[in-house]
């Protein structure tokens, strides 16, 4: 399934969603059990399920009739190098920090 990064950022946005990602980061979880962690109902999280499943930021897997969602990373990964290329205009900034406090002294 392919996505494009500007689709995972939209994902990310909402704030449901990343606690979704949150508690998939430790084990795979079905809908029912996902929706136990939120106040609205089952078919707004798979809706939300839905989502992340078309960013690829989801996986599912059947067993018998149910169905479980695990956390795919890739997407996250890419997100990720791309942010990477922002660390120097911050450690230009953490440096300069750290240069003042250090005349300071």
């Amino acid at each position: 399934m392919a996505y494009k990064i500007d689709d995972v950022f939209s994902a990310l946005a909402d704030p449901n969603r990343r606690k979704i990602l949150m508690m998939l980061a430790d084990k795979e979880l079905t809908v029912n059990s996902i929706s136990e962690k939120f106040k609205f109902s089952r078919p707004a999280v798979s809706k939300h399920l839905k989502i992340l499943l078309k960013t690829n930021l989801v996986a599912p897997r059947w067993e018998g009739r149910e169905r479980y969602y695990r956390l795919n990373v890739e997407p996250l990964n890419e997100v990720k190098d791309w942010l990477q290329f922002y660390d120097k205009f911050w450690n230009k900034k953490l440096q300069a920090l750290k240069n003042l406090v250090g005349n300071k002294e």
